[in-house]
């Protein structure tokens, strides 16, 4: 297959399931609006070229170049990366992780599913999402506060099941309550 159409296949397949997620999670609007980043040059452009459908060409380009120019760029761009949110912090007198608004930590799990559900196709389980989040927490740089909604959002997808998930997430986003 086109390597054009496959990236712009899988990407658009992502983002309608992310737009599904987001809906059962009562943010719509984001959802609509997510990864609309990825239809621009700068990130759909490296995406086919290091498209192979089965993982992210982020990786790809990275392994090729020591680098992602379309991750830089998407990252920057799109808050419910976690790596969106670093700041300097006076405090400690460096750049550090900052806490997420909630909607976007949902935007988040909503997003992780998906790529799972997309990556792994009929090897996705309700635990895949969490199985990934845990096995690279050693080496992610995130908010502690915002790192644990994340795992116990993902471990109700896992032990409880999507609708359960979802409804908790749309009680937390109708609450608006900070986390």
């Amino acid at each position: 297959m086109n390597k054009v159409i496959g990236h712009f296949r899988v990407i658009t397949r992502h983002r309608h399931a992310v737009i599904r997620n987001c809906r059962r999670a009562g943010i719509l609007w984001q959802g609509l609006r997510h990864d609309l980043s990825k239809y621009s040059p700068s990130e759909f452009i490296p995406g086919a070229r290091y498209f192979v459908g089965t993982r992210s060409p982020n990786e790809l380009e990275r392994k090729a170049k020591g680098y992602s120019a379309a991750w830089l760029h998407h990252k920057g761009r799109n808050k419910h990366h976690f790596e969106y949110w670093s700041d300097y912090i006076p405090v400690e007198r460096r750049v550090g992780p900052v806490k997420m608004p909630l909607r976007y930590v949902i935007e988040m799990v909503c997003d992780r599913m998906a790529a799972s559900k997309i990556y792994l196709g009929d090897a996705y389980t309700d635990s895949s999402a969490l199985d990934y989040f845990v096995r690279g927490k050693s080496h992610r740089t995130i908010h502690p506060e915002t790192s644990a909604l994340c795992e116990k959002l993902l471990t109700m997808v896992a032990d409880e099941g999507e609708d359960k998930a979802f409804a908790y997430m749309r009680k937390l986003i109708k609450e608006n309550k900070e986390y």
